[in-house]
């Protein structure tokens, strides 16, 4: 058995090492260097699994259009389907939840890989109507109390603090539904405390 290395033109690479077997016709090429031998077959096993698992982008959110929003009652009514469709993808995220857990499924319809479709406009699940009440309290929070926090560090007295992030659902949650219990670590302070029975 012999082993020519060739180089073809693949969509997967540029030139990828090919292997050909085929019977051996001289003697040299029976005492073919094991190392030789090694890397050919290596780089047609590569090049076979290139083949079976073509490279995909990693990082990015794959989704159908977004269809045009309806029935927005605390969002701006001005957004287009993908900038809703980001806001939702990102409470996600922060949430640890999936589409389903504020939105119906619409049983009438199917999404184009089978799955049933959901109705975004309906209002039945609670969870729905429980994110728009924490979307208020979260733009209460943010515009009426965060902004006036005042930071002695960086501004004048009376100047009122500008937040570059503001407020999320990500701020409290942390990636669960339920926002998990802070519980401070045990520490030494560096302050004494008034011995019992001392008045302030």
């Amino acid at each position: 058995m012999a082993i020519e290395i060739v180089n073809l033109p693949n969509r997967f690479f540029v030139d990828t090492i090919a292997v050909n077997f085929e019977p051996a016709r001289s003697s040299h090429l029976k005492n073919a260097s094991p190392l030789l031998i090694a890397v050919a077959a290596a780089a047609f096993s590569l090049t076979t699994l290139a083949q079976d698992h073509p490279s995909q982008p990693t990082g990015e959110h794959h989704h159908p259009p977004a269809p045009a929003p309806t029935n927005l009652k605390v969002l701006p009514k001005n957004l287009t389907g993908e900038q809703v469709h980001e806001i939702m993808h990102k409470w996600a995220g922060e949430l640890g939840t999936e589409c389903t857990t504020c939105h119906a499924v619409d049983p009438n319809r199917k999404m184009p890989n089978g799955h049933p479709a959901l109705n975004f406009a309906d209002d039945s699940k609670p969870e729905k109507n429980t994110a728009r009440l924490m979307l208020r309290m979260v733009q209460d929070i943010d515009k009426n109390y965060l902004r006036k926090i005042k930071d002695e560090d960086h501004h004048d007295e009376g100047e009122e603090h500008e937040h570059e992030d503001g407020l999320s659902c990500g701020t409290c949650h942390r990636g669960h539904t339920h926002p998990p219990k802070f519980i401070p670590p045990k520490e030494d302070h560096d302050h004494d405390h008034p011995p019992a029975g001392a008045k302030p």
